[in-house]
């Protein structure tokens, strides 16, 4: 994987590039939608190509490991042919899944140790075996197991945390650097940052995710119950560390607002299940803010669902009808909000992509967080 930084931002910390793969270039800063079992709910391959036109999309290793199984990855030859998805695919390595598995994971320097939600049998994730699953499902970034504190962790449990996580790190590098690929095209290895809302912490762990120079850089344990504040602050103290030259990842974030704030603090890279979670529960993020489409005011609308016309399903289909959807509990209306929601999201951040190219960054992202956060 090689990234190349093309333009930054005068006035803020705001960057674009490109991030090369075997599958496919990615432009930054990019929105990643998350296909947390192989799929983005209720959306096929094309219309995350065509509609959506996303670069890439997110699996998770925790739902994957567990259902369809290894066996069944591998000889489909991997994620991408299992899912028809032929471009990028970067996989998270379960630890936020196993964090939030609280009352069913114990945790050791050896690994993770938790109990499937699906029929209660045990299982163990190592930081070696984490790497050797993320290999099997073919992703082209795979990200290091990692222990994710909550928000309102005390110091010491952060700490804690956070020196386990580095050895774990270690221990998937060394996994990592020995093991090849399955299919036949390169994967990279993220690490993660982590150290809960505590700037020395985090400098700390940045500092040393930074010495291992691997090819591009996370920022974990945020949007987990901090206020935003501390999110924004802890972004800033990061990236004061993490090296320019490599992609920077912010793990499941956040809110078009919480993308603009993170983007104008040096972050490239975004996922999240906000866009579609939401959008299945009929919350659209529009250019001039927030809608909840079920509301009655709704029900006579008969203007585009967003009149700026992200993807086809703007102009096509009126407010009144979607709401109409929503409300006969049709199929269509949260597929139909799904793609909007997920086209608002990477045409935001293709706009604001195109903006720091242009100069006019800062300006226009002001004008928008205003926007964005207002309720219709």
């Amino acid at each position: 994987m090689q990234f190349k930084l093309e333009n930054t931002d005068r006035q803020t910390a705001a960057r674009a590039g490109e991030i090369n793969t075997d599958h496919g270039n990615i432009p930054t800063p990019i929105f990643m939608p998350v296909g947390t079992v192989g799929s983005v709910k209720g959306i096929h391959a094309n219309d995350l190509k065509e509609e959506v036109k996303a670069h890439i999309i997110l699996g998770n290793t925790y739902h994957l490991y567990l259902r369809p199984g290894l066996d069944v990855l591998e000889q489909a030859g991997g994620l991408h042919r299992f899912n028809a998805w032929d471009k990028p695919i970067l996989t998270d390595s379960g630890g936020f899944q196993v964090f939030s598995l609280s009352d069913r994971r114990k945790l050791s320097h050896k690994g993770a140790e938790f109990r499937s939600h699906l029929d209660g049998s045990k299982h163990l994730f190592t930081p070696e075996n984490v790497v050797d699953i993320q290999r099997t499902i073919g992703a082209d970034i795979i990200m290091a197991f990692d222990e994710c504190p909550p928000g309102d962790a005390d110091y010491k449990y952060a700490l804690q945390s956070m020196e386990l996580t580095h050895k774990w790190l270690q221990r998937g590098i060394d996994r990592f650097d020995s093991t090849e690929p399955k299919y036949g095209y390169n994967q990279t290895f993220f690490p993660i940052v982590q150290g809960a809302g505590y700037p020395e912490l985090r400098r700390k762990s940045a500092e040393y995710i930074a010495s291992f120079e691997r090819d591009g850089n996370a920022i974990g344990g945020l949007a987990v119950g901090e206020p935003e504040e501390v999110m924004y602050q802890m972004i800033e103290v990061v990236n004061e560390i993490l090296p320019q030259d490599k992609p920077r990842y912010l793990m499941g974030v956040g809110t078009p607002v919480n993308i603009l704030e993170a983007i104008s603090r040096g972050v490239d890279m975004f996922d999240c299940v906000m866009p579609t979670r939401n959008g299945r529960n009929g919350m659209l993020f529009t250019s001039q803010g927030i809608i909840n489409i079920k509301n009655e005011k709704w029900k006579k609308d008969f203007s585009p669902i967003d009149a700026d016309g992200h993807c086809s399903f703007d102009l096509l289909y009126s407010k009144a009808y979607l709401r109409h959807l929503f409300v006969s509990r049709e199929m269509l209306g949260p597929q139909v909000a799904s793609i909007h929601n997920l086209s608002f999201y990477l045409w935001l951040v293709g706009e604001a992509r195109r903006q720091i190219q242009e100069g006019t960054f800062s300006g226009w992202k002001d004008q928008m967080v205003k926007q964005l956060a207002r309720r219709l």
